[in-house]
């Protein structure tokens, strides 16, 4: 018999209850995928985060993320749970820890806050898919439930990845935002045809100075109906912003903060900044705080 240590995480919030819950075992070591998937499946979270020792010297640990259907390469709300669990357990100080993922070795930042931590993780590279075309286009905004005056016409439907890709939509007002009742198994079958299992549905109609967008994002094909709040999405997002001239920046930098889960009572904050290079966005980092609900402990 094995003893995992497993920890239930709200990530990009630092109350209880909100933000996006992700499974965090800490000791994964020797795990099968067939148990990491039965023990995300038991979780029942978006994404569970395992943890393992590195394989190599270039890096200092290891993570492998898993939905209750699948596994996945990258989660952006797991990667804060992960490290901010690994921060607590070993009482690490301000550091970057290089971290090796389904999509390759990347940093992670450990910023430490009086007794707390928040987390900066680098995403993967930025990759901008060509419009969708009309019938598809029309396809996802029937199945959101959106109407044509609904959209905002400054923001092509496109798909955008830093790592896990998300297709961006977005529309004009918060109210119609928190009004959206997808249809979820039209959602599903369309991912099949375009190869992007997230909708990521965004609104630059925000009443708060410190908050640029509010989002909500679909994944019913991976098992995932509505997740929380999603690094993955607003990561591309501010990427996005950038590349269609919908923000200032200073040709070197961009920053905000985003809004995702208050429709489903779940609001988080997730702080993006993306770096420019001749006014070009070329990487993005996503970072949040989060709060520990609870640990065990499951013998297998």
């Amino acid at each position: 018999m094995r003893i995992l240590k497993i920890y239930q995480v709200d990530s990009f919030t630092t109350e209880k209850f909100k933000g996006n819950p992700a499974g965090v075992v800490l000791n994964a070591d020797g795990l099968t995928d067939q148990e990491m998937l039965n023990i995300a499946r038991e979780m029942n979270n978006s994404e569970t985060a395992f943890i393992f020792k590195p394989d190599g010297a270039d890096h200092e640990v290891k993570i492998r993320y898993f939905t209750p259907k699948t596994e996945v390469p990258v989660c952006g709300h797991a990667t804060i749970a992960a490290h901010y669990v690994r921060a607590l357990e070993h009482k690490l100080s301000a550091s970057t820890v290089m971290h090796k993922i389904g999509i390759g070795i990347l940093p992670v930042e450990i910023i430490k806050e009086s007794s707390d931590y928040s987390i900066l993780m680098t995403q993967g590279e930025i990759e901008f898919y060509p419009p969708l075309a009309m019938q598809e286009r029309d396809k996802i905004v029937n199945a959101l439930g959106l109407k044509e005056d609904d959209l905002d016409q400054r923001c092509p439907i496109q798909i955008v990845s830093t790592g896990h890709s998300k297709v961006m939509i977005g529309i004009k007002t918060r109210r119609r935002l928190n009004d959206l009742f997808p249809d979820m198994q039209s959602l599903a079958q369309i991912s099949k045809t375009i190869n992007c299992n997230g909708y990521f549905v965004f609104t630059m109609d925000s009443e708060q100075k410190d908050i640029l967008t509010h989002g909500r994002m679909f994944a019913p094909y991976i098992g995932i109906n509505e997740d929380p709040v999603t690094g993955n999405a607003n990561g591309p997002l501010g990427a996005y912003l950038v590349k269609h001239g919908l923000v200032e920046h200073d040709k070197s930098n961009f920053s905000f903060k985003s809004e995702q889960g208050h429709a489903i009572g779940r609001s988080g904050l997730v702080n993006v900044m993306v770096h420019l290079d001749d006014g070009e966005p070329k990487q993005v980092k996503i970072g949040g705080r989060a709060v520990i609900v609870f640990k065990t402990e499951i013998e297998i």
